[in-house]
């Protein structure tokens, strides 16, 4: 337990002070209400003496919506840099009086993971967290590869649980943003309905077709209306190209 919390400290302080590769910027609407914003870092740093990717995101509700639902989530991710897979991943949740946090250490090399609430168990192959996800899909050049109407399945861990994820290919879309109008493909993650999502298919990610293939917007369609994330800044090794604030 105690080498899970000096991990997790370790990591955080690196991820405050290191300059990092990449460093994206989101604001959260609901209709119009300006409800959070989004950080999303990616760093260089070691695991095990081995050069690693530090994957850092941090999601907090502002205004209005802090003061009725008062959100602050961070998710973080250790990647080996040649097989895009994670070495640890941590998930410290805090929404209104929930508190949910978890540590994860992940064994590519036999499929196995430990988690930190749950103990050990055998996973799928190439097991990877929710975070991880899109950098895996990104870094294997999956999103150039595909036709529109295609699906593909990856094996996701999330919530101390891994299930088969499938994602359908929708094409490429000129999609208007404040940024001005981007071309970008369009993926559709298919989750199970909860109290949140209103439909499975409920999902919709925009990922520019330039070569940095940044997600621009998320779209979510809920029970309670739809929920926006857009891009606002794109910062690459200490270099905004992209503002709009």
């Amino acid at each position: 337990m105690k080498r899970f919390l000096f991990f997790s400290l370790f990591f955080s302080v690196i991820s405050t002070y290191a300059q990092p590769i990449e460093k994206l910027e989101y604001k959260l609407r609901y209709s119009f209400i300006n409800g959070g914003i989004a950080t999303l870092q990616v760093n260089d740093t070691t695991y095990n003496g081995q050069k690693a990717i530090h994957y850092y995101m941090e999601g907090n509700t502002i205004g209005l919506p802090d003061k009725l639902f008062s959100v602050h989530d961070i998710y973080e991710s250790i990647v080996d840099p040649e097989t895009n897979l994670p070495y640890v991943t941590i998930r410290n949740v805090k929404e209104r009086k929930y508190r949910y946090y978890n540590e994860t250490t992940f064994f590519n090399d036999n499929d196995s993971i430990f988690s930190q609430r749950s103990g050990g168990k055998k996973v799928p192959h190439n097991l990877v967290d929710i975070l991880t996800s899109f950098f895996y899909l990104r870094n294997n050049s999956l999103f150039e590869k595909l036709d529109e109407g295609e699906e593909f399945t990856l094996p996701v861990f999330h919530a101390d649980e891994h299930f088969m994820l499938t994602t359908y290919y929708l094409g490429t879309e000129k999609v208007k943003t404040d940024l001005g109008e981007i071309e970008c493909y369009v993926v559709s993650p298919h989750v199970s309905k909860g109290k949140l999502l209103k439909r499975s298919d409920g999902l919709k990610f925009y990922i520019s077709k330039d070569t940095n293939n940044l997600p621009i917007l998320l779209e979510f369609d809920m029970n309670i209306g739809a929920l926006k994330c857009e891009l606002l800044s794109f910062e690459k090794e200490g270099v905004k190209l992209i503002v709009n604030k």
